[in-house]
């Protein structure tokens, strides 16, 4: 048991941010699931989804507005979640072919923001929806965003997907775009209206993007303060000398902030532990991922 612990470790140590947000995601299901048992077992009723997942009633959020967060980092049900990861692993592979790792976290988290925002919108000015009282959970806004980023960004990137041989990106976003659109008015509407504002807001984070404009630079610039705030800097007996470098210039217009050759090296090297596991890694490839993770 312990073996299997240590390979989880250092997967999660070694993985790229898709795969720290499939383990994120894959604990907070199992452990207030496995606390919901036990409670039930002793006859006290607990459903954690009543204190994470967004209320359609404006009454109700009002109470509890950290859902509008929360609720992109839990499931529903065992399926709800293997199906949301299938599809962050896909989407988010993709992404980081082109992007960095904190513009993933970065859009993952702002398109499930901006999901349940259209949630609650819909909800309390769409006439057919105003006074229902559901709620919302689970990734599927934060994974469209960034499907829809990434397409927008590259739409004829070929993909090669079992049954249906060669296809482009755009085939595969346009498709689920459409399920959600004709799926409105039958089953999960809020869900389905959510799933709409993730990719909208994926669109328009790439437009932004194009202009030289990245809507996730203030949260992961946030985050790695708030980070520094719990390590602890490392200690020198040795001056610091600095020196003035002339900084090469950039080109104008586009500012697309795209992965270097290390990152590039990174993923090569993920890929290789995803399809044969970390023990396939050469002695050079282990020491370069954990001087890399230093």
């Amino acid at each position: 048991m312990s073996s299997i612990f240590q390979d989880l470790k250092q997967q999660y140590k070694v993985g790229d941010m898709a795969t720290k947000l499939i383990f994120w995601n894959s604990f907070l299901f199992i452990v207030p699931s496995l606390i919901a048992v036990v409670l039930y077992l002793v006859n006290i009723p607990f459903d954690y989804k009543d204190y994470v997942a967004v209320p359609s009633l404006w009454s109700l959020f009002v109470l509890k507005p950290w859902t509008l967060v929360s609720y992109s980092f839990f499931h529903n049900s065992v399926l709800h979640l293997i199906f949301n990861m299938m599809m962050l692993h896909f989407s988010g592979r993709l992404f980081t072919t082109f992007f960095t790792q904190k513009q993933l976290f970065g859009l993952y988290f702002l398109g499930g923001l901006f999901g349940g925002l259209l949630f609650l919108l819909g909800y309390q000015s769409i006439p057919s929806l105003q006074g229902q009282s559901t709620a919302l959970i689970g990734a599927s806004a934060s994974v469209m965003a960034i499907l829809v980023a990434t397409t927008v960004y590259q739409p004829d990137y070929n993909l090669r997907l079992l049954f249906f041989g060669n296809v482009k990106l755009w085939h595969v976003a346009l498709v689920f775009l459409i399920l959600d659109v004709i799926q409105l008015p039958f089953d999960n509407t809020g869900g389905h209206i959510a799933h709409l504002g993730g990719a909208l807001f994926g669109f328009v984070y790439i437009q932004f993007l194009k202009s030289g404009i990245d809507l996730t630079s203030g949260l992961n610039s946030f985050l790695d303060t708030l980070m520094s705030l719990f390590s602890k800097k490392k200690t020198t007996p040795f001056k610091k000398v600095h020196r003035n470098v002339k900084p090469k210039s950039q080109p104008s217009g586009s500012r697309i902030v795209t992965k270097d050759k290390t990152q590039q090296q990174i993923d090569e090297i993920l890929d290789k532990i995803s399809q044969s596991g970390y023990d396939s890694l050469t002695k050079e490839e282990k020491e370069f991922l954990f001087k890399a993770g230093k």
